[in-house]
């Protein structure tokens, strides 16, 4: 919290010396946020394609709709695929009857061969054609049940549990297993990987913030995440990083990061957006407001009023910001008193006379 006292501003104002608003700071707890752009995916996003060429027959779904794992989606034109399986078990019958006879041949044959009324080369021969038809029997189940599955695969149906996507394709519509766009897509959104990436230097403060010896280790001790939505509004669950994935961007030097949440309500959905947020609490840290701060080169500086009532700059460092203020770490110390506005009409060694400032209406609108 930001502070001014009274006692600590006891020279009285100079008329000669231009008046500007003073106040001092002191350490306290402050929890600060970073925000993340963020895409989100259901857990499993599975695309929908036909196995076999044929007509659309039917639809049995609609476009949002939610599937349970093994529901019906389409119905592909089966005429063809239902002769074809015919035809497969009409060749197995006649190919199960040739090795029936062939077998029937073999046992004939025996009797005769060991009587010696006929030569071994006989009995040979037609154990020979049994074995080929035995083969022939194996090859014709084999084609059935390819028919069998091809004819299964007339029914397509949801492999998981999840919301319909678009339907490009409409009753009537010949689709092919080379189609290129698939019939549909199933999203299981019951949890909701959020995906966002985080820059070198965030990186590097990640590893050195969290204990543990390894990314997994650290992974685990991690707080929990929120989820601000394209609306603008909190999610009301909250979500834990639970990946990290193998390696920097080179071409933006970023690495991605997963963070994992409920969805049992469906609110979320696979394409939506909206930014991580990760708080983390500070200690010992000084809230300056972002008024009463000045850049030169890309640095942060305030002005300090000394004893004498002149200014000194001290660049400061920062540690964290909100919308409206700065935590600095370094570069100043508490109970130092600091120009809130104005810094533009002021130089290095100015002399001034401080003006009590009190901030505590702007803490308490700007709920930060």
């Amino acid at each position: 919290m930001i502070l001014w006292n009274c006692s600590d501003l006891k020279e009285q104002p100079n008329k000669d010396n231009p008046s500007f608003p003073v106040f001092s700071t002191r350490a306290s707890e402050s929890i600060i946020y970073q925000e993340f752009p963020t895409s989100l995916e259901g857990k499993e996003n599975v695309q929908i394609r036909s196995q076999v060429d044929g007509y659309i027959e039917k639809i049995f779904v609609e476009e949002g709709a939610f599937v349970k794992v093994g529901q019906p989606l389409f119905r592909i034109e089966s005429g063809i695929y239902n002769e074809d399986l015919n035809n497969s078990s009409a060749a197995l019958s006649v190919a199960i009857a040739n090795m029936r006879k062939a077998q029937i041949e073999v046992e004939r044959l025996r009797p005769l061969v060991a009587t010696k009324v006929i030569a071994p080369i006989q009995l040979m021969t037609a154990k020979e054609e049994y074995e080929a038809a035995k083969a022939t029997v194996r090859q014709a189940t084999a084609a059935k049940k390819t028919s069998s599955i091809r004819m299964g695969f007339t029914i397509i149906k949801s492999p998981v549990d999840g919301y319909i996507g678009r339907l490009p394709f409409k009753k009537g519509s010949f689709v092919s297993s080379s189609d290129p766009q698939p019939l549909t897509t199933v999203s299981n959104v019951k949890v909701i990987y959020a995906y966002f990436s985080v820059g070198e230097q965030d990186f590097e403060a990640f590893k050195n913030k969290f204990p543990g010896t390894t990314i997994e280790e650290k992974i685990k001790n991690m707080p929990e995440v929120e989820l601000i939505t394209a609306r603008n509004s909190v999610y009301p669950e909250k979500g834990r990083i639970d990946l990290i994935l193998g390696q920097f961007d080179k071409t933006v030097g970023t690495i991605s990061f997963r963070a994992s949440f409920p969805n049992t309500g469906g609110l979320l959905r696979t394409g939506n957006t909206g930014r991580i947020r990760l708080a983390e609490k500070l200690t010992n840290i000084l809230k300056i407001p972002k008024e009463s701060t000045f850049d030169q080169q890309d640095r942060s500086f305030v002005f300090i009023v000394r004893e004498n009532n002149t200014v000194t700059s001290k660049r400061l460092r920062i540690v964290g910001q909100s919308t409206h203020y700065y935590y600095v770490k370094d570069g100043i110390q508490p109970a130092e008193k600091i120009v809130y506005s104005g810094m533009g009409l002021l130089s290095e060694g100015a002399k001034i006379t401080p003006k009590p400032f009190s901030v505590d209406s702007l803490i308490l609108t700007r709920h930060e």
